[in-house]
């Protein structure tokens, strides 16, 4: 979520008083004299006031756009520039859909079935997603409709806590008149049930969601950025109640992220979006939607159908490994493969593939030009990745998205098959295997319960075995409810390799909102004046690295190729998080306080700690 809404500035400007370290956005060094020239040495700097002093002027025309990364970020761009005349390539390394897509679990389906389905991780669409509706309302289906119809909600969100069942909100709950209090209200009959979070810090925590809500941007961008949101909630020395339901299962449930690492910024963008939806507000879906089958079958497979009906070109087993440049700009690529090296030219060249995987590729060439893109490297990821667990038959957790808090590997599932349209048994399989519980592992440095091991050092079996335990222990009569003879089979994301050995890696990692990271991340157009990017570091209104973010990045890129190329035409939508209008005024109000080194009005209590 960009917190520049309402009010659309973008200043980097560190609050007087705050004392935090300044962080660079955007271009403040490029040789702009040089690239208007068309002549650049790498080992030239501009200074930053020249870089000010240069406008920079857009070299690329044409069409032809080479986009490297099938993943989100590169089938949107590739979507919203395909449907707007350009001719599009997309080159991809490794999967179509990136770590968005499903996959099968080879040879194992039989009888006329389709092997076991398996994913990186769960597809999970909150209702303030928006953008990817929007793309998915223009993918049709074969037997008609669109993409969007394989949407489907979940009716329940539930928490399991060492054995009790707690259920969140479900979607169109009613608070009358919307102010700050009222939400505080609504998210007080949230945690009524919970009974082993001491009172005085129950409210405390709900005291400091409702500051975020009512904080202005100049607050969330330059105050709340900078800090987790562990410290946010002021985590250290609460009760372990606190710590492991309102604060670990909180940040688990939201975004699968550690309280610790994300930042307080996003974490509370998220929870304040969250609540919207839960109450029906800002014309948002439902709060929890899935799909009705597999990513690939719902999604991927159809969108990539209808973008070659548009003219688009797909290159599979195309690894990019240079980005050349020339006159100031991109000269051409290269992509290696199992059929050797290819040259790729084209008018306009999109980097669409994860942040560990752009730094490399942004070489001296590219950074003598657009300096602030060495900023990337100070991004940080982290392993967040699925365990299939199939099951001979169903079993009762929730219609919807399930977390287990207090669980060392932060833990969240869902169960596939009571949402798919095709029967599970018939459809996949041997015809044993009836449900997939998908689980996502989020915390791959802590030591588990079995083996007293974080799960990178756990072998693919150690693993499985800890998954199994650490959810016995957080569901009601948990190994009456998973039993061992109901466990078919399970499936770990063959993205991590080396389980068990020194050699342990994950090869989809995943972008974390570390404080302070969204200075560190760039827009979608570069200085480089045929160079653009799309993928979930680039900022974006959601502030988070999601499918929406990706998505949201795609279009950005879109839209600059549009401008720099001179065909003009109809933007891309660029969809943003709601915001109560009601709300302006407090926002206002919270600028002032912030630019006069006070504190939220509603930031002003908290409890003693022994």
């Amino acid at each position: 979520m960009d917190d520049r809404t309402p009010s659309q500035h973008g200043s980097t400007e560190e609050p007087g008083g705050i004392g935090r370290r300044k962080f660079v956005t955007g271009a403040l060094a490029a040789a702009g004299a040089a690239t208007v020239a068309g002549a650049i040495n790498p080992s030239q700097t501009a200074s930053a006031a020249a870089a000010r002093r240069t406008p920079v002027r857009r070299l690329a025309a044409g069409r032809r756009v080479a986009v490297f990364g099938g993943g989100m970020g590169g089938l949107t761009v590739a979507h919203e520039l395909a449907e707007r005349g350009f001719q599009v390539t997309v080159y991809e390394r490794k999967a179509w859909g990136g770590k968005c897509r499903s996959m099968p679990v080879p040879g194992t389906g039989s009888g006329g079935r389709q092997d076991l389905p398996a994913e990186h991780g769960f597809r999970f669409f909150p209702g303030f997603y928006q953008n990817i509706p929007d793309t998915m309302k223009r993918i049709p289906l074969a037997g008609g409709g669109t993409a969007y119809d394989n949407f489907v909600a979940g009716t329940e969100v539930v928490a399991f806590y060492n054995g009790i069942k707690i259920p969140i909100p479900a979607h169109g709950s009613i608070i009358g008149t919307l102010s700050p209090e009222s939400l505080l209200q609504f998210l007080r009959t949230v945690v009524s049930v919970v009974t082993f979070v001491p009172a005085t810090e129950a409210a405390f925590f709900l005291q400091k969601m409702i500051a975020f809500v009512a904080s202005g941007p100049q607050r969330r961008l330059k105050q709340w950025e900078h800090m987790s949101f562990y410290d946010f909630v002021r985590a250290e020395g609460r009760s372990k109640g606190y710590q492991e339901f309102l604060v670990e299962m909180f940040t688990g449930t939201l975004v699968a992220a550690k309280p610790d690492k994300a930042n307080a910024h996003t974490m509370g963008l998220m929870a304040e979006a969250w609540v919207y939806s839960t109450l029906g507000l800002g014309g948002y879906g439902a709060p929890d939607r899935l799909l009705n089958a597999p990513t690939n079958e719902a999604l991927i497979d159809p969108w990539m159908a209808h973008l070659r009906s548009l003219g688009v070109q797909f290159v599979s087993d195309a690894t990019l490994t240079r980005l050349s440049v020339a006159g100031g700009q991109i000269s051409g690529a290269q992509v290696s493969g199992g059929g050797g090296t290819t040259a790729v030219e084209a008018d306009h060249y999109v980097l669409a593939v994860p942040v560990e995987r752009a730094v490399p590729l942004l070489n001296d060439d590219i950074l003598a030009i657009d300096p602030s893109l060495t900023s990337l490297r100070d991004l940080a990821v982290d392993w967040m990745n699925g365990l299939m667990i199939y099951l001979r038959r169903p079993i009762d957790l929730a219609e919807g998205h399930v977390a287990y808090a207090a669980q060392p590997w932060a833990l969240t599932s869902i169960s596939q098959a009571q949402f798919w349209k095709k029967k599970f048994g018939t459809t996949y399989g041997n015809g044993e295997v009836n449900d997939c519980l998908s689980v996502d592992i989020s915390a791959w440095d802590q030591p588990g319960v079995l083996y007293g091991k974080p799960a990178r050092d756990c072998t693919r079996e150690q693993i499985f075995k800890e998954v199994v335990e650490q959810l016995r222990r957080a569901l009601p009569w948990g190994r009456l409810t998973l039993t061992d003879a109901n466990i078919h089979s399970y499936f770990l994301d063959p993205a991590i390799t080396g389980n068990g050995t020194p050699q342990v890696a994950n090869d989809e990692p995943l972008l974390i909102n570390k404080p302070s990271s969204w200075y560190l991340r760039p827009e979608a157009a570069t200085r480089v004046p045929n160079l653009y990017l799309a993928s979930d570091y680039v900022k974006a209104d959601i502030n988070l690295a999601t499918m929406e973010g990706a998505n949201e990045a795609g279009r950005k890129a879109a839209n600059a190729i549009l401008d720099a190329s001179g065909v003009g035409g109809t933007p891309a939508k660029l969809e943003k998080l709601w915001k109560p209008d009601v709300f302006a005024p407090i926002y206002q109000r919270d600028d002032a306080r912030f630019a006069a080194g006070q504190p939220n009005a509603f930031d002003l209590w908290e409890p003693h700690i022994p």
